[in-house]
C-alpha cells in the first residue's frame, strides 16, 4: 500500500532549494513600492478602526537569472488553498486577518475597565470610608488622653478602632510602649500604623503583626505568653484561679499548646499568617470577649478542658516528675492501648518529643497525644495515628501493617473471653467504611475523605475499649451525638470526664506540681510591663 506524502514534503523533495527560492521571492515582494503602500494602508485602517478594503494590484514576479522558467508555477504550487469550510465561513470580527471595528474595540475596552481587582497580595483592601472612620476614632481616643494610653484605653482602641479582641491589647502595649513606661504614646501608635499599613489590611493580618516578634514572619509559643497573661489577669471567668496560682501557668501552657496543635500545620512550632487565616483563633478570642463563662469557649480556652488534660497527666505521672514513661502511658484509659502502639508513640514516629528526655514523654507531648486519641475525626489526629501505623513510611497502610497491630487485639480479646473478630472480616468492614481508591491500600487522603469513620479504623487496630464500645454502641448515645453535631468527640469526652473527676472525693492532685508555677508572679513576668 502506498501512502501519499503531504504537498509541502513532495515539493521540497523534488525541489530541494524551493524553500530558499520562496523566501527570496517573498522578500522581493515586500521590497516593492506597491507592497509598501498596501502595508501602510492596512496599518492606517487598523489604527482608525476601519475595515480594510484595499485591493492590492497584481504584481508580476520578475524573472531572476537564477530562477528556473517555472518559478511562477513553483510559487503557485507552494501555497495550499484554503479549506472549503474556512473559505465559505464569514470571518469573525476578532480574526487576526481582519481588524475589529470601532464599536467592537470600544465594547472590549469597556469590559476590561469594568473588571474589578480580585487578587490582593496583602489581603482584601479596607474601603476608604472605613479607613477614615478608623482614623477618626483613633484621633478621638488620643484627644481624651493626649499624654498616652493606659491598658484600659488600649483595650478600647484595639476593639473600637482595629476591630480586634481585647486580649490582644496586652501584647500590643508591650510591643509599642517604652520599657518601664505606663502608657503608649500617639507617636508610637501612628508609627506602627504607617509601617505595617494597619488601616489597609484585614483584622487577622493585624492580629498576626501584633503577636509576632519584630522581623519574624511567624508566631512561636513564647509570643502568645503575654496574651495569655492578660487573659488570666482580666477575664472574669478565671478570677477563681487567683486562689490557686500554681495552676495559672499550666492553664496558659495548655491553651498555647492547644492553639499550636490546631494551627501549626507544618509541625515546626511556627504559626504563619496563612495558618492564622485558615484557623479560628481570632473568632475564639472574639467569643472569649463576649462570654463571662470561660467554659463556654470550647475552642482553646475552656478551663474544664484544661482540667481534664492536666488531671489525666497527673494520674499517669506516678512519681510526679512531670514526665511519663511507657508503663505510665499503658495505664491510660484503663489499659485500653496496646503495647505495640505505645512502642510506636515512644519511638516518636508520629511526632518528635519536646521533652528531650530519652524514653520519657513530657506534658506538651501528652497534650498532643490526648487530643489525638480522644478525637480521631480531624486532620491532625488522623495524620498523627497514620504515621504510627505506617511502619515502612511509604504513605500507605497495607494489610500486613494493620495485621501487625491487630494481632495483639485478637490476643487481648481471647484473654477477656470476648468473641474474636477475624482480621479478614475487620479488613472488609474497614474497606466498606473508608472506601479507598486502591483496594486493600489506605492512604491518608482516603482517611481524610471519611473523617467521621476513619477514626474507627484506628480504634479497631489498637484501642480495645473503644473497639468494643463501637461494636456494642448504645443507640441512645448515637442519637445524642446527632442532636448536637457542633460538639466534637473531644468536647463530649472532656465534658463526661470533667463530671467524673468533679465527683471524685480524692483531691491530692490539687497540690503543687513542683513544676515552678508562679501564679501572679508568672503573669507579671510574661506581661513584662507595669500591669
Amino acid at each position: 500500500m502506498k501512502f501519499s506524502a503531504p504537498l509541502g514534503d513532495t515539493v521540497h523533495g523534488r525541489f530541494p532549494c524551493s524553500k530558499l527560492k520562496l523566501d527570496n521571492l517573498f522578500l522581493h515582494w515586500l521590497s516593492l513600492q506597491e507592497t509598501q503602500k498596501l502595508v501602510l494602508s492596512l496599518l492606517d485602517d487598523a489604527k482608525n478602526g476601519r475595515v480594510g478594503s484595499y485591493t492590492p494590484p497584481s504584481v508580476p514576479v520578475p524573472s531572476s537569472p537564477l530562477s528556473p522558467p517555472s518559478a511562477t508555477a513553483l510559487f503557485a504550487i507552494s501555497i495550499p488553498p484554503l479549506s472549503p469550510q474556512k473559505a465559505q465561513s464569514p470571518r469573525s470580527e476578532s480574526s487576526p486577518t481582519r481588524p475589529p471595528s470601532a464599536a467592537v474595540l470600544q465594547k472590549q475596552s469597556k469590559d476590561v475597565a469594568e473588571i474589578p481587582q480580585f487578587f490582593f497580595p496583602g489581603g482584601p483592601r479596607i474601603p476608604d470610608m472605613v479607613q477614615r472612620d478608623m482614623q477618626n476614632k483613633l484621633d478621638h481616643c488620643f484627644a481624651s488622653q493626649p499624654e498616652g494610653l493606659t491598658i484600659p484605653a488600649v483595650k478600647d482602641l484595639i476593639k473600637e478602632v482595629f476591630q480586634l479582641p481585647t486580649a490582644l491589647a496586652y501584647p500590643l502595649f508591650y510591643k509599642l510602649a517604652q520599657p518601664g513606661a505606663s502608657t503608649v504614646t500617639l507617636h508610637a501608635v501612628r508609627s506602627w500604623i504607617v509601617q505595617q499599613s494597619v488601616m489597609q489590611v484585614e483584622p487577622v493580618v493585624r492580629m498576626f503583626d501584633i503577636l509576632r516578634s519584630a522581623e519574624c514572619n511567624h508566631v512561636v509559643q513564647s509570643d502568645l505568653k503575654s496574651m495569655l497573661a492578660g487573659i488570666l489577669l482580666s477575664h472574669p471567668g478565671l478570677e477563681f484561679l487567683q486562689d490557686t496560682p500554681e495552676f495559672q501557668d499550666r492553664y496558659a501552657e495548655t491553651v498555647i499548646l492547644r492553639i499550636f496543635y490546631c494551627l501549626d500545620r507544618s509541625g515546626l512550632g511556627r504559626i504563619t499568617l496563612r495558618d492564622l487565616k485558615r484557623g479560628d483563633l481570632l473568632h475564639a478570642l472574639m467569643v472569649l470577649d463576649k462570654e463571662d463563662d470561660v467554659n463556654k469557649v470550647l475552642k482553646y480556652f475552656s478551663y474544664e478542658h484544661f482540667y481534664v488534660i492536666y488531671c489525666k497527666f497527673w494520674e499517669l505521672d506516678a512519681d510526679h516528675d512531670f514526665l511519663i514513661c511507657k508503663e505510665d502511658l499503658l495505664r491510660y484509659g484503663n489499659h485500653s492501648l496496646t503495647y505495640r502502639i505505645v512502642d510506636r508513640i515512644f519511638s516518636q514516629a508520629a511526632r518528635p518529643f519536646a521533652s528531650k528526655v530519652e524514653g520519657k514523654m513530657g506534658y506538651e507531648d501528652f497534650v498532643y497525644f490526648i487530643l489525638s486519641e480522644e478525637d480521631k475525626t480531624n486532620s491532625i489526629s488522623l495524620d498523627y495515628w497514620f504515621k504510627c501505623i505506617d511502619l515502612d513510611c511509604d504513605g500507605c497502610l497495607r494489610a500486613n501493617e494493620m495485621l501487625y497491630f491487630y494481632e495483639e487485639q485478637l490476643h487481648r480479646m481471647e484473654c477477656l473471653s470476648q468473641e474474636p473478630v477475624l482480621f479478614e472480616d475487620v479488613l472488609c468492614q474497614m474497606h466498606d467504611m473508608v472506601q479507598p481508591e486502591a483496594e486493600g491500600v489506605f492512604t491518608l487522603q482516603d482517611l481524610k475523605r471519611q473523617k467521621c469513620l476513619a477514626g474507627i479504623l484506628f480504634n479497631i487496630l489498637f484501642n480495645l475499649n473503644k473497639f468494643i464500645a463501637f461494636e456494642t454502641r448504645d443507640p441512645f448515645v448515637v442519637r445524642q451525638e446527632r442532636e448536637d453535631p457542633t460538639l466534637t468527640d473531644w468536647d463530649r469526652f472532656a465534658r463526661a470526664e470533667y463530671v467524673r473527676l468533679a465527683m471524685e472525693e480524692e483531691g491530692d492532685f490539687r497540690g503543687s506540681d513542683g513544676g515552678g508555677g508562679g501564679g501572679s508572679e508568672w503573669i507579671q513576668q510574661n506581661l513584662e510591663g507595669p500591669f
